[in-house]
């Protein structure tokens, strides 16, 4: 039995009649691309409990996976329930023969692997195709070109545009309507507040941001302690690291008590808080096993009041501007 009624979560994509749920699933952590610790049986259970718990939104891409993981799994997961739920996936970057992603956003790329992944998906359209990031060697009106002919013959439902400037966004945008876009965004990471989402509120465009728990970091999990990997990416941010990472910590420690108070996790409280904002359509929570998107689609459902939202924002002054924002 599912926890949650779709109608009760669920809000309008940009312009279109589609409906999404508030909070996403990010297909990359089963993908098996940054963790060895996964298989298709706990995969396919995450995905799943997603769906139980409420979500109806699956965020895949071509490069998720060597070849296409992300999207045959989710394929496996829904085939008796295709019509129930949105897929989202992003076409333009692929994994080179040296094992480093590659950009390709020409027109025949776009269209092979949108092709590509329909098949792997076992549909004849996805609802939302991304392009993933604007390919700095094709001129963006080429692939705006090429993904307004994949609408145009019913591949895709809509449009979306992933990595792009608010400049990049209006080139895209005048050569194929964009119905979502999708930046990072979280509590410590703003950046999109000040030019990206006031540009799509204007246009009735959907924001669908992804790391709102910026990677881990306002799950509530990680220790002060903590000693990362050497071969651990998030190492390479600032917020991960020095006096950024003690004032990161000083906020979670205060995310921690509002949280405890609202009888939520501090994971559930800083979701809850990006699918709040303004002109936030649906926040994309990545997973590899059950309890975690469990616990994400958590977020859904609920509202802080304006005393604990204050608390929130005291807490975010407290710990002061960060180094970098913009870090991606």
């Amino acid at each position: 039995m599912r926890i949650m009624k779709v109608s009760e979560s669920s809000r309008k994509l940009g312009q279109t009649d589609l409906r999404v749920s508030s909070v996403a699933m990010g297909a990359w952590p089963i993908s098996g691309m940054t963790s060895l610790e996964v298989n298709d049986a706990d995969s396919l259970a995450t995905l799943r409990a997603a769906f139980d718990s409420g979500i109806i939104f699956f965020d895949s891409a071509y490069c998720y996976g060597a070849n296409g993981e992300s999207d045959r799994l989710i394929a496996r997961a829904f085939e008796s329930c295709r019509d129930e739920i949105v897929i989202a996936t992003k076409c333009g970057l692929h994994w080179g023969a040296d094992g480093k992603m590659a950009h390709d956003a020409s027109a025949a790329a776009i269209r092979r692997e949108c092709d590509e992944s329909l098949l792997r998906l076992g549909t004849d359209r996805v609802e939302l195709l991304y392009l993933h990031a604007p390919d700095p060697k094709v001129p963006i009106e080429e692939s705006a070109g090429a993904l307004k002919a994949l609408l145009d013959d019913g591949k895709a439902r809509s449009i979306g545009a992933s990595n792009f400037s608010v400049t990049q966004l209006a080139a895209f945008h005048a050569i194929c309507p964009i119905s979502a876009v999708q930046p990072p965004y979280n509590l410590i990471m703003r950046g999109i507040e000040k030019d990206v989402l006031p540009w799509c509120a204007e246009r009735e465009i959907s924001v669908c941001p992804y790391w709102p728990l910026m990677k881990g970091l306002l799950a509530g999990k990680l220790a002060r302690d903590h000693v990362f990997d050497p071969k651990d990416g998030r190492t390479k941010y600032p917020m991960f690291q020095g006096e950024e990472w003690l004032k990161n910590q000083d906020l979670v420690d205060d995310l921690r008590e509002i949280a405890a108070d609202v009888g939520r996790t501090v994971s559930q409280l800083a979701i809850n808080w990006t699918i709040s904002q303004p002109g936030i359509t649906s926040a994309l929570c990545g997973a590899k096993r059950a309890s975690q998107i469990e616990d994400s689609a958590g977020a859904m459902g609920w509202e802080l009041t304006a005393e604990q939202r204050a608390r929130v924002e005291a807490a975010l002054a407290r710990r002061g501007e960060p180094v970098s924002r913009a870090a991606v």
